[in-house]
């Protein structure tokens, strides 16, 4: 509580009670000086060795203390003769009390005129009686409260500066003791002589504190968080034969050879046993008729995350015998929702198993006969295995009659930290309640309804019921425990990568251990700083003078993803296209098929193929456009060096990025990042011919303006 004292000019009672509060002030600091030059004696005194205190017992020692100079000490030996003085003269006016003395001591030192002696032995009564009823510690704090904005409204009056108590006013005192001494002289001595006899006082003086280093907060994390099962990173070192994986059935070993799949990477010889463990006593109960664990698996790009989660998947349903919905992968894009179920076709091929795709690429009709049928005796499933974008997904929950999900067991969720991300559309909460909702119909699938898990009594182990686990898969997924929180993950397992080198000694140690993000093995990553006008320049320069081929080049939006297509075009010497949501997907797939063959040698793409679209062969990647966060960093490298290949990443940063975008990577622990700066004189050969492309790139988008009026 802050304390105001309002000076006010009005009559002469009023100046006298000011007058008093100002020696009832000057009284209190007076004990507080006391009981701090008493405890830094009691420093001093510990510190010291037994025999080293002066004679008078009060004085300091010859080292002192660190704070204190040579100056001070002796200024106080000097004053000593004076201090003697000043006690004869104690002695002939005989004070009532202690503090009378300390006030007539003040009295001497403020230099006040004797005629107003009358008026300063009432105040000294009044004193009297107020410190007798302030003896409390509450009652001096507020007292030192009030002293110190009396000081500091009266600073330019009172030139003595006693009245500063903490730590800054004893600085501000030493450097102000030549031109005060002889004002402050009086009061310290008065005190040296109780300073020995001083009792240590437990009143904690301000400033008076010792410094003690910030212990830095250290985040609380889940213990699956905190200690998740490390999976190498280094694939080529770390290959597993897919015979050494068990449980795996004879059948799709079989597929798994016929494909050329010989060896397991490591995260896909860690997950698979995890997820058939899960499921050893079938999909109707977990492992010991307990509910399964989700599993949580964050990995490099390219480590082989998809067919980690479809291999398990196509196994626990081999021996399905009545066709429903049990296994649902929700991908946040329609490119990566069709490589997945091309994976899924592969090794479901003559199994009887059936694969639907749904992203809204056909339409809603068609995918409503994918999915059900309707016979006499009502909806009949025709897919055991979905695999959908959000969006579409949540229309046919709502708008497809049949469409059921209450006997889905396995819920993927692929590029887990985008949908946590947009969980603003609500999709996975829709899932799950759709995966829980009760038959309508009362029938003979009441015995087996489902319910939502909760506490495990008696009466809920009665019926059995098909427990519902979530698998999660990202490159980049968060370790934000408030958004985990949101998916409701029961009693999750994490597998994430790290680096292990060997030792001298033969010994294997984990690297990378605090790093946020992994990046493949094989990539090399390389920044150009460059000016805005130049980095057309040197995308051409790589692509003609550097001789880059199979280059992957993203840019921030579709609009400059066009741009920049129609620049290098009307340039010349390219193979070019471009890949964004604003061509039809029939003309996207074509163009994709055409890079991987080969026949176009630059893809100037946005970042719809950046989430774990497998692009085979790219050689390069060229971040035209530096990406705003590390997440997309992550994701678009991560296009090439896959399955443990080697592949390059070049990223143009402008000069006033530079800084933020190194820092961005520092703080995902990516430091192994090159500068490659390249002169100005190697772009000089393209410049006439580039000013001539952008005359044409002008003209063409003229021209495409106007076709959009018409």
């Amino acid at each position: 509580m802050a304390l105001f004292c309002i000076r006010r000019y009005a009559g002469e009672d009023e100046q006298e009670e000011d007058a008093e509060a100002e020696d009832r002030a000057r009284v209190l600091l007076e004990r507080l000086q006391q009981q701090a030059r008493a405890r830094q004696l009691k420093k001093q005194r510990e510190a010291q060795p037994q025999g080293s205190e002066g004679p008078g017992g009060a004085g300091l020692s010859p080292g002192g203390e660190p704070g204190e100079g040579k100056g001070k000490r002796k200024a106080e030996s000097e004053e000593q003769p004076s201090a003697h003085r000043h006690k004869k003269l104690k002695t002939k006016q005989q004070p009532r009390s202690p503090s009378e003395g300390r006030a007539g001591a003040e009295e001497a030192a403020d230099g006040s005129s004797p005629t107003k002696k009358k008026k300063a032995n009432r105040r000294k009564s009044k004193v009297q009686r107020e410190r007798t009823e302030a003896d409390s510690e509450e009652d001096i704090k507020q007292q030192e409260n009030r002293d110190n904005f009396k000081n500091k409204s009266n600073k330019r009056k009172k030139a003595d500066g006693e009245t500063q108590g903490d730590e800054k006013g004893k600085k501000e005192s030493s450097e102000k003791a030549e031109e005060n001494q002889t004002t402050k002289e009086e009061l310290p001595l008065v005190a040296s002589g109780e300073e020995a006899n001083c009792p240590p006082s437990s009143m904690m003086i301000l400033g008076d504190y010792d410094a003690k280093p910030v212990q830095k907060v250290q985040p609380f994390l889940p213990q699956w968080l905190a200690q998740p099962k490390r999976v190498q990173k280094r694939i080529k070192d770390n290959l597993c034969p897919i015979s050494d994986v068990p449980g795996i059935h004879p059948r799709l070993l079989k597929k798994l050879q016929m494909n050329g799949i010989e060896s397991f990477f490591p995260v896909q010889a860690e997950v698979i046993p995890a997820i058939l463990q899960s499921a050893s006593n079938g999909y109707l109960l977990g492992r010991g008729g307990y509910r399964p664990k989700d599993i949580c698996v964050s990995a490099p790009t390219g480590s082989g995350k998809t067919l980690s989660f479809v291999i398990p998947i196509v196994q626990v349903l081999l021996d399905r015998v009545v066709c429903h919905v049990r296994a649902l992968v929700v991908l946040p894009t329609k490119e990566l929702a069709q490589q997945v179920s091309k994976v899924f076709n592969i090794y479901t091929d003559g199994t009887g198993l059936k694969v639907a795709l749904i992203t809204g690429q056909k339409s809603f009709a068609k995918e409503q006969e994918m999915l059900v049928q309707k016979k006499v005796t009502g909806y009949c499933s025709l897919a055991d295995i979905v695999v959908a974008t959000p969006g579409r997904l949540t229309d046919h929950i709502n708008q497809t009659p049949g469409f059921s999900l209450t006997q889905l067991r396995f819920l993927i969720v692929d590029e887990a930290d985008r949908m946590i991300d947009d969980m603003h559309q609500n999709c996975l909460n829709q899932i799950v309640k759709a995966a829980f909702q009760g038959e309508n119909d009362s029938g003979s699938n009441m015995l087996f309804q489902r319910t939502k898990p909760g506490p495990i009594t008696a009466a809920s182990s009665c019926s059995p019921q098909i427990p519902l686990q979530k698998l999660l898969f990202s490159a980049t997924l968060t370790q934000d425990p408030e958004k985990l929180q949101q998916l409701d993950l029961f009693q999750p397992r994490l597998f994430t990568s790290v680096y292990s080198e060997k030792n001298r000694d033969g010994t294997e140690a984990e690297q990378d251990t605090n790093n946020k993000y992994t990046l493949p093995e094989g990539l090399l990553q390389c920044y150009v700083p460059c000016d805005l006008n130049s980095k057309p320049l040197l995308l051409l320069y790589f692509m003609l003078k550097m001789r880059f081929t199979r280059v992957l080049c993203f840019t921030n939006s579709r609009e400059a993803s066009h741009r920049l297509f129609l620049l290098v075009q009307a340039f010349g010497g390219v193979t070019v296209a471009e890949f964004s949501s604003r061509l039809p997907p029939n003309e996207r797939k074509r163009t994709m098929k055409e890079f991987e063959q080969g026949k176009i040698q630059l893809l100037i793409s946005t970042d719809a193929t950046a989430r774990g679209i497998d692009v085979k062969g790219v050689n390069y990647v060229i971040n035209y456009d530096a990406p705003q966060f590390i997440r997309t960093y992550i994701h678009r490298v991560g296009r090439t060096a896959r399955a443990g290949e080697a592949g390059v990443a070049f990223s143009l940063v402008l000069r006033i990025q530079e800084r933020r975008f190194l820092r961005m990577l520092r703080d995902a622990g990516i430091r192994d990042i090159k500068k490659h700066p390249v002169k100005g004189n190697s772009l000089k050969p393209l410049v006439q011919q580039y000013e001539g492309a952008l005359c044409k790139l002008e003209k063409t988008i003229k021209n495409e303006r106007a076709q959009k009026r018409a």
